[in-house]
C-alpha cells in the first residue's frame, strides 16, 4: 500500500531537505518540466535555487514550501507564494509544483494541491494564482483541483530543451 504524506517545511527544516529537493527539481526539469529553467539542470543547480531563493523566502515568512513524502521518501514539492503586492492581500500565488518522476500518477500531485489549498486558507487567502505550460501534463491536475482558465498567452517561454516555444495557460481558483 502506497502511503503520501504532506509536511510544510519550517525554517529550521528547510537545509535538511536541500538535496533531496535539488534532485526532485533536476530530474522534473531533465524529465522536461517547464518550470523556468533549461536543460542542462543539475543537482547544483537545485541546490542553489533552493539555498538561495527559496529558503531565504520561507525564513522571511513570506514563501510557504510543502514536500511530499511517499513511502517515506520524499519525492515533490510545492511553493505557495503569499507576499503579494498591497493591494493584494487576499490572493497568493502556487510556483514549482514538481513531482519527481518516478512518482507520477501515484496521487502525490493531487495531495500536495489540496495541502496547498488549506495553507492558503489558513493564511487567509480566497484566490490562489498560477501558470502553467499549456498542454502540459499538469494542466489536467490543476483543473481536477478546482483551478479555472483566466487565459492562454501564446510563444510565452521555451520549452527546457531550447527547442521549440510553448504557451502559458494562466488560472485561478476561489477558496
Amino acid at each position: 500500500m502506497t502511503s503520501i504524506s504532506i509536511h510544510c517545511l519550517s525554517a529550521d527544516e528547510l537545509d535538511a531537505h536541500a538535496d533531496a529537493l535539488a534532485e526532485i527539481m533536476a530530474r522534473t526539469v531533465e524529465d522536461g518540466a517547464a518550470i523556468g529553467y533549461m536543460q542542462p539542470f543539475s543537482h547544483t543547480d537545485g541546490l542553489a535555487f533552493f539555498t538561495g531563493q527559496v529558503f531565504p523566502e520561507v525564513r522571511a515568512g513570506r514563501r510557504r514550501l510543502l514536500v511530499s513524502r511517499l513511502d517515506g521518501k520524499t519525492v515533490g514539492s510545492v511553493q505557495l507564494i503569499t507576499a503579494l503586492p498591497p493591494n493584494q492581500p487576499h490572493r497568493c500565488e502556487v510556483a514549482k509544483m514538481m513531482v519527481h518522476p518516478s512518482a507520477r500518477r501515484k496521487g502525490v500531485g493531487r495531495a500536495l494541491m489540496q495541502a496547498l489549498d488549506a495553507e492558503a486558507r489558513a493564511a487567509g487567502k480566497t484566490l490562489v494564482t498560477l501558470d502553467t505550460k499549456t498542454g502540459d501534463k499538469a494542466e489536467p491536475l490543476y483543473r481536477a483541483a478546482g483551478f479555472q482558465t483566466a487565459g492562454v498567452i501564446p510563444c510565452y517561454a521555451l520549452d527546457p530543451d531550447g527547442k521549440a516555444q510553448h504557451a502559458t495557460t494562466y488560472m485561478y481558483k476561489a477558496l
